[in-house]
């Protein structure tokens, strides 16, 4: 764990990434109905008919959702397997310990807000 947060801190961010977890793997169920994201937006054109066309811009709008909602999810998830590794709330591209307040907006944040700033700037 690291020393910056105290258990409290720890705990309560361990709670926070838990519940956004199950909330996310729940979303993702109601969404895919327990398919690939391939196969429902198959099973939906089929269902469709002669109105896929006119229903393209909602199956991309849901197909969309269901992205973000897996990325968020991976994010999560790999900030529960680095709390347990003890290596959470620790920047993984300069060390810098992330301030609890930043943690607590987005507890599966893995950058400081420089080295986070600097990798959006490049990636654009």
């Amino acid at each position: 764990m690291s020393t910056h947060l105290t258990a409290g801190q720890h705990a309560l961010l361990e709670a926070e990434l838990q519940q956004r977890q199950r909330a996310l793997r729940g979303q993702l169920d109601e969404h895919l109905h327990g398919q690939t994201r391939a196969e429902r937006a198959a099973e939906r054109l089929a269902q469709d008919g002669d109105d896929a066309p006119q229903r393209a811009p909602e199956l991309a709008m849901a197909a969309a959702l269901t992205d973000r909602e897996q990325r968020e999810l991976e994010a999560v998830s790999a900030a529960l397997q680095r709390l347990g590794r003890g290596e959470f709330g620790s920047c993984v591209d300069c060390g810098v310990d992330i301030p609890f307040d930043r943690l607590k907006v987005e507890p599966w944040a893995e950058r400081c807000v420089p080295c986070a700033t600097k990798r959006e700037q490049h990636s654009r």
